[in-house]
């Protein structure tokens, strides 16, 4: 592998690239180039041979110059925003500007030396963007059956309106179905055997199954079941002082919400169902924690039971520990 001595932090915007090269006395040199393929092709020749290009994965506006620099054969790193954020936050110097943010983002990678990227594979990409469109229309379901709800308890709808908003529900309910069967087949043809073991554990559905495969790159993104853990964002955290608690324990906020929701449905499942989930919800009870934290618990201990089925490319079994 290419030694990298050089980390160079890229600040992505829809419109622009703000660059930062850095010099051998420690400074950056600052470049803005257009995100686009002449941008990208004019800020080469300014590249180190050894250079890293680090950028945060900004909605989709950092894929194409990802795609162009991994054409090239340039090494890079796609970081999380929020750990760069903790970075910055940490050393309390988080830039009010782009060209500041992209040193801060090269100081980052070359702090912490993150993983290079690797371009996903198409059926992965698809089923990233399936899910996408998968809930948006979840949504747009969502907010049609409440807007539904609240006419009916204002007593004052029309049958017209009652039928209009029903049509759309059925209408979102279909294109739902499409895009799930679209995912499962997908799935199927992929990743068979993974999609079976998932499902193996004791509360874990099709769905969240799913998504985890989808989430993971096929469990290939992480290096461990903690990495995922806080990814997701299903850590609880107390907040102590000696024995004292101060304030009530929390689930993390930063992760993906609809991922979330899916664990912490089957959490409810697990307790029951989950030989381990049972025990560890038993003993949480005891020692009197609240039942909202005890199932956010269950749903980090799923989490964990899926790394190690799929990474190690097992069927659930009742009686393995997890490390």
């Amino acid at each position: 592998m290419t030694k990298v001595v050089n980390y160079v932090g890229v600040d992505v915007s829809k419109e622009t690239l703000d660059v930062a090269i850095p010099k051998e006395d420690g400074c950056y040199v600052h470049k803005k180039i257009s995100n686009n393929p002449l941008g990208f092709k004019s800020i080469i020749k300014y590249l180190p041979k050894d250079a890293c290009i680090v950028m945060e994965a900004t909605s989709s506006y950092y894929m194409p110059f990802a795609y162009y620099l991994h054409s090239q054969q340039i090494l890079l790193s796609i970081v999380n925003p929020l750990s760069v954020n903790h970075f910055c936050k940490m050393r309390m110097s988080r830039a009010k500007t782009d060209r500041k943010d992209a040193a801060m983002i090269a100081q980052y990678g070359k702090s912490e030396t993150p993983r290079l990227w690797q371009p996903k594979a198409e059926h992965l990409l698809e089923l990233q963007q399936l899910q996408a469109i998968l809930d948006n229309l979840t949504k747009q379901k969502t907010s049609c059956s409440n807007q539904l709800e609240a006419f009916v308890s204002s007593g004052k709808m029309s049958k017209d309106v009652s039928k209009i908003i029903k049509k759309q529900i059925a209408f979102y309910d279909k294109e739902i179905k499409k895009v799930e069967i679209k995912m499962v087949a997908i799935t199927e043809k992929h990743h068979s055997e993974l999609y079976k073991n998932l499902q193996t554990i004791p509360g874990l559905g099709k769905r969240t199954s799913m998504l985890l495969i989808v989430v993971t790159d096929g469990f290939t993104k992480f290096e461990n079941a903690k990495e995922l853990v806080s990814y997701i964002g299903i850590c609880p955290r107390l907040y102590e002082s000696g024995t004292s608690v101060k304030g009530k324990s929390r689930i993390c906020k930063m992760g993906m919400s609809r991922m979330r929701q899916l664990l912490y449905l089957c959490s409810m499942r697990a307790m029951s169902s989950n030989k381990q989930c049972k025990e560890m919800y038993e003993r949480l009870k005891q020692r009197g924690k609240n039942g909202k934290l005890a199932l956010v618990a269950l749903a980090n201990k799923l989490v964990r039971q899926a790394f190690a089925i799929g990474t190690g490319n097992i069927a659930y079994n009742p009686n393995f520990s997890l490390k």
